[in-house]
């Protein structure tokens, strides 16, 4: 794929940047694979907002993805490539030979018609799925489990990637994109290559408009709000602030909040 550029007909198409979707093979999703769901604006079941800039958006159904690649040793042949709007990375679907569909995150650089299979004794090769047992040291993989049979978690946005390390007794050393080290049971699915859309990461949104297109709302400066709302706002005039930069409640920016000690012994190395 590659990034298409605008013609700067107005201010808001002068720096505008998109994919060229020159991967895309269908246009129309499959449809006994899509659900419609219910647009909840960041609020929960209360009704009050508890995830906050999110609203508005384009109408789109969301594609049942099979993290899980548990048609173990049954052939597929890839049908299309297909744009989600749900996701940055492209998908993929499958036709198994018994008939049945299923939609997969594609890597980079699959074709339509090869042929994919997961499970135990599966070629090494891109799209295919195996345990972390089965997959030679220094390969790049995605859709990571997590817990053996919990489906793919781990390294599923566009362009993404995890290499594998190194195995030591019933834990393989699995880098994350973030420069994360990761200790991951051997057993654990994942799926060999890089994901798709390699090139997201360069497309400049460009406008506002766009960015409700996807459903974010417009977010304000904390030195633009009233000292009641912001410990950054207030102050005669344009005020920078004063402070360290911080959240709405007070908590310093950079600060960790990871409160999860139990799986703290899984991380060898940090990101930072």
């Amino acid at each position: 794929m590659g990034i298409r550029r605008c013609k700067p007909t107005s201010a808001g198409r002068r720096f505008i940047t998109y994919p060229d979707f020159s991967e895309i093979t269908k246009e129309q999703p499959y449809e006994p694979l899509t659900i419609s769901i219910k647009k909840r604006k960041g609020r929960n079941n209360q009704g009050r907002i508890t995830s906050w800039l999110k609203g508005g958006g384009h109408r789109k159904h969301y594609r049942i993805i099979d993290f899980k690649r548990d048609k173990y040793g049954v052939p597929a042949k890839v049908e299309s490539i297909e744009y989600d709007p749900n996701r940055s990375a492209r998908i993929a679907l499958l036709k198994y030979i018994d008939g049945e569909y299923r939609y997969i995150i594609a890597p980079d650089g699959l074709k339509v018609g090869e042929t994919l299979m997961s499970g135990t004794g599966a070629e090494v090769k891109p799209g295919n799925s195996l345990p972390l047992k089965e997959i030679p040291l220094g390969t790049m993989i995605h859709n990571i489990e997590l817990y053996p049979k919990g489906g793919g978690k781990l390294v599923r946005s566009a362009g993404g990637s995890a290499q594998l390390m190194a195995k030591e007794g019933k834990y393989a050393h699995v880098k994350l994109p973030s420069g994360e080290v990761r200790l991951i049971s051997i057993n654990c699915m994942a799926t060999v290559g890089q994901v798709s859309n390699v090139e997201h990461e360069n497309v400049i949104i460009g406008k506002a408009g766009r960015m409700r297109h996807l459903g974010r709302r417009p977010s304000v400066r904390g030195v633009a709000m009233n000292p009641i709302d912001h410990p950054l706002g207030g102050g005669e005039g344009k005020a920078s602030g004063g402070r360290p930069a911080c959240s709405p409640w007070g908590k310093p920016e950079g600060v960790k909040t990871r409160k999860n000690k139990r799986t703290d012994k899984f991380i060898i190395k940090r990101r930072k």
